[in-house]
Formats: structure tokens, C-alpha cells, sequence
């Protein structure tokens, strides 16, 4: 058998190749040299991984707001989605009322409970509730009928996703938002009054707007559904309790929805520093009508300007300055106020 080649009947020399000097082949390998294997590419995040939790719970979001499950291969990059859209997939909605919120922090979350944030679970690990101030936000959200929930570090660490919890955190209940149409349809003896935001993309400012709207009598609050803040636990603490009493709608276009306001025969006027006519000086201020206010500096953008029957101005003694949205509508909302009440 002198014509037989060394390392087998594969032919192949021992140690070469895909093969070990054993002559068996290099695990991993299938006998393939290195020029012969092909890579699978980049790991794919987890929740594109099939069966890992991660996957399943970014199956089921999706399944529930009706539309497809992420696969791989999705967005530019060949292997995930774009990030500004699918980023943090694996984690809980942020702000969007889509789903619930979690507020992370010792003081965040006693804060939170102190504000009466509706909420569904605490979550407490088993060392942090020796901390004086997780102690009372458990005594707090016992007091409030919310559930107190025993977690492990490793568990919250994914609830927040990967922020500094401290041992605590707070799922907030999604809030539940109205339509625009639901302001126009209320029967009252008094002319509905809407506040509109474009541009308002603090949270707190959107709470300050709701207290200073429930506070002056106003129909309710209506954000664009896109680019803008939403109901979440910094708005609720903001509005002092107001979201509780004042409902808020999304708007899936608000230039639209302020055009089938004006069809309704509601006056819609928008707040703005190229106004030509000072807010105390609406001379439909006791009529239906809707109060639409933009962001800090920026103001109203150009095609919701457009929308609007008349720009209006707070007076002030220095051009330059600007007001937060807050500080603005609450302005404008005590002299609309003061118009209706003198109203016979």
C-alpha cells in the first residue's frame, strides 16, 4: 500500500487545512479550509434572535399595535433597523401612551407617588427597601392600592433599560388619550375653549399648559401625535393633578384637525410673536374658539400658522425676550378667561 497518501483517505495532510494533526477535522470547521467557510455576519440585537425573550416580547408589541415583527435585515445597515426608529425595541414605550412608562430612581419614583402619577406596579429589590426613601414610596403606593413587587437587580436593570434605578422603579399606567372630535361633540352652556400645542416637546410644559387650561375653564388639550411631548410621569407631576380632570386628544395631522375645528365654527388663533393683534384683544374671546401654542423660540411652524384665522401676541417691553409654552398659554389663557367673564 506504498501508493496510499498520508492523512487519510481524504487526502488531505495532517494538520493542514480544516484538518488537526490527528487527521480528524478541526471542530467548527467540516474538514473546510478557512478560505471555504463563510460568516453568518454581524450578532443580531436580541430581540431579532429567535426565541430569546427579548424577541418574543417585541412579537407580541407588535402583534398587539398590529403590525409585522421585526426580522433581520431590516434598516440601512443590513442587520437592524434605523436606530432613531427601532431603538431600545426590547423596551417599554417611553412617553408615547402606547404603553407603560418606567420611572427609575429613589426620588424620581417617591416623587412621582407624591404627585399621585396613576401607576400599576412598584418594583423593589430586596436591599434597597431598607433605603428611608424606598420605605415610603412602598408605604406610598400601598396607601394608593398599587401593587409592590419584589424584582432582582438583573430583572429591573431590563425594565429600565439599563438605567440607574437604585433598586426601585415605577411602571406608570398608559394614559388613555381622547380624539379631537370629543371637544366640539360636549354639550355646555359654556363655548368650548381648546388649547392646541405644535412644537411642545418638554413634557412638563405640556403638564403646565394642562394645569393653567383646567385652571381658566378650557375644553381640553390637543398634541400632534408625532414631535411632540406626551402624558407621561413629568407631566403629570408638572400639572399638579390637572391631566386627572382635563382630558388631552392626539392629533394625527393638526393642521388638518385645526381646519375641521374652523369647520365646526370654532375661531382659531394662534399665539405667536409676529402677531399683529395683543391676546387681551380678541374680540371673539368669549366665542368657541382654540388657543394654539408653539415651542420657546421656535414658535408656530409655518403651515399651522397658516391654519390659523389670526396671530396673536403677549406685549412685552423687550422683543427678545420669549416665553416657555407654560408660562405663555397660562398668560393668554387668564385674558381669554377675563373676556368671557365679562361676557353678558
Amino acid at each position: 500500500m506504498s501508493g496510499q497518501k498520508k492523512g487519510g483517505a481524504s487526502g488531505r495532510a495532517p494538520g493542514g487545512g480544516g484538518y488537526a494533526k490527528s487527521g480528524k477535522p478541526r471542530p467548527g470547521t467540516g474538514g473546510n479550509r478557512r478560505d471555504r467557510l463563510e460568516g453568518k455576519g454581524p450578532t443580531p440585537p436580541a430581540y431579532m434572535r429567535p426565541g430569546h425573550p427579548a424577541q418574543r416580547a417585541a412579537a407580541a408589541r407588535a402583534a398587539a399595535a398590529g403590525r409585522p415583527a421585526r426580522k433581520p435585515g431590516d434598516g440601512r445597515s443590513g442587520v437592524r433597523p434605523e436606530r432613531s426608529e427601532y431603538e431600545n425595541e426590547n423596551l417599554p414605550s417611553r412617553g408615547s401612551g402606547d404603553g407603560p412608562e418606567m420611572v427609575a430612581g429613589r426620588n424620581p419614583v417617591v416623587e412621582s407617588l407624591r404627585a399621585r402619577v396613576p401607576a400599576m406596579a412598584l418594583y423593589v429589590t430586596g436591599r434597597a427597601q431598607q433605603d428611608e426613601r424606598v420605605a415610603e414610596a412602598v408605604q406610598l403606593a400601598a396607601g394608593a392600592g398599587i401593587a409592590v413587587l419584589e424584582a432582582g437587580l438583573a430583572e429591573l436593570d431590563r425594565l429600565t433599560g439599563g438605567a440607574v434605578h437604585q433598586g426601585v422603579a415605577l411602571r406608570v399606567r398608559p394614559y388613555e388619550y381622547a380624539h379631537p372630535d370629543d371637544f366640539t361633540s360636549q354639550q355646555s352652556a359654556t363655548p368650548p375653549l381648546i388649547v392646541a400645542l405644535d412644537g411642545v416637546t418638554d413634557p412638563r410644559n405640556l403638564g403646565a399648559v394642562a394645569r393653567s387650561a383646567a385652571a381658566f375653564g378650557a375644553t381640553g388639550v390637543v398634541v400632534p401625535a408625532r414631535r411632540s411631548a406626551g402624558v407621561t410621569a413629568g407631566a403629570w407631576k408638572a400639572s399638579a393633578g390637572a391631566l386627572a380632570r382635563l382630558p388631552v386628544a392626539r392629533a394625527t395631522n393638526l393642521t388638518r384637525t385645526l381646519e375641521a375645528y374652523k369647520e365646526s365654527g370654532l375661531f382659531v388663533a394662534g399665539l405667536d410673536a409676529a402677531g399683529t393683534t395683543d391676546v387681551g384683544d380678541i374680540t371673539i374671546a368669549d366665542g368657541p374658539m382654540v388657543l394654539v401654542v408653539g415651542s420657546e423660540g421656535r414658535g408656530l411652524s409655518r403651515v399651522v400658522a397658516g391654519a390659523c384665522d389670526m396671530l396673536v401676541k403677549i406685549p412685552m417691553s423687550d422683543s427678545t425676550e420669549s416665553l416657555n409654552a407654560g408660562v405663555a398659554a397660562s398668560i393668554a389663557l387668564y385674558e381669554i378667561a377675563s373676556a368671557r367673564s365679562r361676557r353678558p
